[in-house]
């Protein structure tokens, strides 16, 4: 009986040093985890409009809408009602005022700095489309817009773009979305034409 009780003990007591040997002292503990977010096929159809200077291939998961607050002659939402986001684009007809406009650009994306871990910049022409400009992947958790763009044919057309969620965003949980949605922006960017080019 005796011996099967210094068995046990001992039994016990190897588990247990096993245990305490097998301990990591640099345990870190589990980054936070988001739910996975199902994504529909990304699809594109043709946005334009007899009446509008511009048009564009948009996705098939957002359909147009007009801006509620002051919207100018030409400017559209391109709004995704399943992940409450909007791509604003707003237009402006250059007259002798491409420097302020493109200034007013950076002004306004400038604003992003304090938030912005990094803001990544990518150019774009289109020589035979006339079509030339930059896109600003702005990067940061709590950055207000993660994606912002203009273009421009540098004589008479000048459109700004830029991506707003309906709510506080927090990008790094929002990165699946807003990568897929900066998928139909560049694919908005690479179709964009003027209509009424000279």
């Amino acid at each position: 009986m005796k011996k099967k009780t210094s068995i046990k003990i001992g039994f016990i007591l190897l588990m247990l040093s096993i245990g305490l040997l097998s301990c990591d002292d640099n345990y870190q503990p589990k980054p936070r985890g988001y739910f996975r977010i199902a994504l529909p096929a990304q699809e594109y159809t043709l946005f334009t409009h007899p009446s509008y200077p511009f048009s564009f291939m948009m996705s098939t998961n957002a359909i147009i809408t007009k801006p509620r607050i002051n919207p100018e002659r030409y400017w559209i939402n391109i709004t995704y009602p399943k992940f409450n986001a909007k791509i604003h684009i707003s237009y402006k007809h250059i007259d002798h005022n491409l420097d302020v406009l493109l200034n007013d650009m950076h002004k306004m994306m400038t604003r992003h700095i304090p938030k912005a871990n990094a803001i990544n910049e990518q150019v774009y022409l289109n020589q035979d489309e006339q079509v030339y400009g930059m896109a600003y992947d702005i990067q940061g958790s709590e950055a207000a817009s993660p994606y912002q763009f203009y273009l421009t044919d540098s004589t008479t057309n000048f459109v700004r773009g830029a991506l707003y969620f309906e709510f506080t965003p927090n990008n790094d949980s929002l990165k699946p979305i807003i990568n897929f949605l900066e998928k139909d922006m560049r694919e908005l960017i690479n179709s964009f034409r003027w209509e009424n080019k000279q």
